[in-house]
């Protein structure tokens, strides 16, 4: 290969690694809805009021988004809830796709969670990711 076409396979790589970084961001806003509305529907006070919420969050209302900051090696995926508090949820290599727990702010931990390239795995975690984390521990 040409040092041409290894530049174009690597931007075809990082481009799918990024189409399937937003893929899981809306699997994650999707899960948080519907944690939310299954809170809602057993709430038994003032039921107007959760309704209305439910209501809400069906017509896409959601108070936490997520957002991607691309650094030199990884996509960190940072939850922003309420418009004002944020944490990394994930971080995702650009280059393999490998999905890793965030360690702190900056780093990630070690050992890849899934990878995004491989379709089982992607489509595991596109089924399994939870808006707060936990799908991210080791099992």
């Amino acid at each position: 290969m040409t040092a041409t076409l290894q530049e174009q396979a690597q931007q075809s790589i990082a481009d799918s690694v990024l189409k399937h970084t937003y893929a899981l961001i809306e699997a994650l806003k999707h899960n948080y809805i519907e944690y939310s509305i299954r809170g809602h529907q057993r709430a038994t006070d003032n039921v107007e009021y959760h309704q209305r919420r439910i209501d809400e969050l069906m017509d896409g209302d959601c108070p936490i988004d997520y957002v991607i900051e691309t650094g030199k090696k990884y996509h960190k995926v940072i939850m922003i809830d309420s418009g004002n508090s944020r944490s990394v949820h994930c971080f995702i290599d650009k280059q393999t796709g490998s999905v890793l727990k965030s360690a702190s702010w900056k780093a990630p931990a070690k050992g890849e969670r899934c990878n995004l390239l491989i379709i089982k795995e992607r489509e595991w975690a596109l089924e399994n990711a939870d808006w707060s984390g936990g799908w991210l521990y080791r099992r």
